[in-house]
């Protein structure tokens, strides 16, 4: 840990920010201080959760540290939703009560900024079926754990400034190339994933808050559309995404990008218009000269041209970001539809295996993947899988 650290500190200290190189610095004096003081621990050292809170403009940051037998077993940090004018016991009050719901309560806890810790420790006791014991002040090696916890979490809250700075640069740099009235807030991308027509699978990610937004992603098995069709596979998924916009029901983004040309993004207009959405901004990304990032050329509606924006552009880094999201989700949807699809026919196409049959085997074996892996004998076991056709069943599988 402390040789992460180290270059971490060389890192911030090459591109001059000294101020943060000189937080590595001090955290890892005081991981050495601490570390040095394991070299003689004494067996059966207990376990403690550490946690401690600092907030820098509007933003909270939790740090909890784990230790486990004495020694650090690393840290995590958490940043708190709505607590923006709160207090540090309010903090991390509410933090602990969540933390512990679910998980694991240890021997003891080392948190600052906790009023009353006798009702927290009897609260906790409770939780765990035995004694807990919550310190406030700790002394000697706990006390050196609750610092470097405070320091890891005036570290996170600093990056997460740098970065929410990054990303609101970003949203009003794309804002005023695309000449809106205020930054982008939300963006919604669409990507076609396919194998030469198979497995059709649409994906829809979502940026908003600043990053996106794993759980508003959605994906979208393509049906009834030709095989190949990249046109009507677009038409498919944003008609299943924003028939209910159309109906009053979801958020409106500010942006939708398509990923592809001008036939992606026509087939994505007429949607958008039949639907009554045509206010929406709508930009298609298509990969460049050479497919190299930084090349991507943006088509908008009525344009003949593309337009570029240079390859450092935050505008376009954003653009990238969320683009390069969205060809992620779906191609990881359209390996795992293509790959059930095609061990499902594995067994239909073997004769004599009907639907019942089917259904037994994969229910006796959990999926797929462990009727694969079982003997003739196994198979033989499974009702209305006689031995014959068990060997038949293996030999076609393997």
């Amino acid at each position: 840990m402390v040789g992460e650290l180290t270059q971490k500190m060389q890192a911030a200290s090459d591109q001059l920010d000294f101020e943060l190189a000189a937080r590595y610095r001090d955290e890892i004096r005081m991981l050495q201080k601490v570390l040095s003081g394991q070299a003689i621990e004494k067996s059966g050292a207990r376990d403690a959760d550490i946690v401690a809170a600092v907030e820098k403009e509007g933003v909270w940051g939790v740090t909890l540290a784990m230790v486990r037998g004495g020694r650090h077993l690393g840290d995590r940090s958490f940043f708190p939703q709505n607590a923006a004018g709160s207090d540090a016991a309010t903090v991390v009050g509410a933090f602990l009560a969540q933390h512990y719901a679910v998980q694991p309560v240890p021997v003891r806890v080392v948190a600052d900024a906790v009023e009353d810790p006798e009702t927290l420790a009897e609260t906790l006791s409770a939780l765990a079926g035995r004694s807990v014991t919550v310190l406030t002040r700790p002394q000697g090696e706990a006390r050196l754990w609750l610092e470097m916890a405070r320091k890891n979490a005036e570290l996170a809250v600093a990056v997460r400034l740098t970065a929410q700075a990054t990303q609101e640069a970003r949203g009003a740099a794309l804002s005023e190339f695309l000449a809106l009235e205020a930054p982008v807030a939300r963006i919604e991308c669409f990507d076609i994933s396919h194998t030469m027509g198979e497995a059709t699978v649409a994906s829809c990610v979502v940026y908003d808050k600043g990053a996106m937004q794993p759980s508003e992603y959605r994906r979208f098995n393509v049906k009834g559309v030709t095989p190949g069709d990249d046109y009507g596979a677009m038409r498919y998924a944003l008609d299943a995404r924003y028939r209910k916009l159309a109906d009053g029901e979801g958020r409106t983004p500010d942006l939708v990008l398509i990923d592809g040309g001008a036939g992606q993004l026509g087939a994505a207009r007429q949607v958008m218009q039949d639907l009554g959405l045509a206010d929406i901004a709508l930009v298609g990304v298509a990969k460049g000269e050479e497919r190299k990032p930084g090349l991507e050329q943006l088509v908008f509606p009525g344009e003949a041209e593309p337009r570029r924006l240079p390859p450092d552009s935050p505008a376009l880094h954003l653009i990238q970001q969320v683009r390069d999201e969205a060809h992620r989700f779906a191609i990881t949807g359209h390996r795992a539809r293509r790959g059930k699809a095609r061990v499902a026919s594995r067994l239909e196409d073997i004769g004599a295996i009907g639907p019942k049959r089917r259904k037994a085997l994969l229910a006796h074996f959990g999926g797929m993947q462990g009727v694969m892996a079982a003997s003739v004998e196994d198979l033989a076991r499974v009702e209305g899988i006689s031995r014959t056709l068990a060997q038949r069943i293996y030999n076609e599988l393997h």
